[in-house]
């Protein structure tokens, strides 16, 4: 009976600690759709930025008579996504705290920490160095025309713009929790720093292969998510390896 109570208490406390979350995050929403448009114009940066120096003028123009509306709404879901995520994961880590001891603590803290750093980093990535190389490449493609041939020129949407940059800060951000994964399976024993070398090969395969099914069918975006997650897994490697030393020294203290 006692074991029914807590249980239940525990459910309890789960539901008002995501409850509380899903209303921060509404409250995100909301702020984010007051601002939607000044959010909308620091995600169009990065295309404004890459054809400024372009001949002609350039827009983002919409074919819907709700297109924009609907973007503004997806532009403050993604902003209240991306900002009340840290909390979510806050809650959730003060929920399963009181069961853990002060070593476990100390040993999940570091990722609390770095998952969000990681995503922002990925997002950064995406905003600064991919898209406007990716854009430029997708530029290239344009021509002039002649007296025989229609010019072939880009009129972006804005929905299909705002969700492949969308889509693209996700998908960087997602990946770049590999080293958070690949040490969170370290400390339960299910790899090892021995074990991740030597599937080395295999997972830049496996890489590749992600990196083409996460982003656009173009290399600049492709290679530009490859090789940070390349260099993220090299990293890992380092990180799973001074778990495994230091773990070894705490074992040796303890006997």
């Amino acid at each position: 009976m006692v074991e029914s109570n807590s249980f239940t208490s525990h459910l309890v406390e789960l539901r008002s600690r995501l409850l509380n979350s899903l209303i921060f995050i509404f409250i995100i929403f909301i702020i984010s759709y007051i601002f939607a448009e000044q959010i909308y114009n620091f995600l169009v940066d990065p295309y404004a930025n890459a054809v400024k120096d372009s001949q002609g003028s350039r827009r983002l123009i919409f074919t819907a008579l709700h297109e924009t509306f609907i973007t503004y709404i997806k532009v403050a879901f993604f902003a209240a996504i991306f900002l009340g995520s840290p909390v979510l994961l806050i809650q959730i880590y003060k929920f399963i705290a009181p069961g853990l001891y002060k070593n476990e603590k100390k040993a999940i803290l570091p990722y609390l920490i770095s998952t969000p750093i990681l995503f922002l980093l990925g997002g950064l990535l995406v905003y600064y160095l991919v898209m406007p190389l990716a854009i430029k490449f997708f530029l290239s493609f344009e021509t002039i025309g002649t007296k025989t041939t229609l010019p072939i020129q880009l009129e972006a949407k804005v929905n299909e713009y705002l969700s492949l940059i969308m889509r693209l800060i996700f998908a960087f951000g997602i990946s770049f929790q590999l080293p958070i994964l690949l040490n969170l399976l370290a400390r339960i024993g299910v790899v090892n720093s021995q074990y991740l070398k030597t599937r080395r090969r295999y997972v830049i395969v496996i890489i590749f292969a992600l990196a083409a099914i996460l982003t656009p069918p173009d290399p600049i975006t492709q290679v530009g998510l490859a090789i940070p997650l390349l260099l993220l897994y090299e990293l890992s490697i380092l990180t799973v390896k001074f778990t495994e030393k230091k773990s070894e020294s705490e074992n040796i203290e303890d006997a």
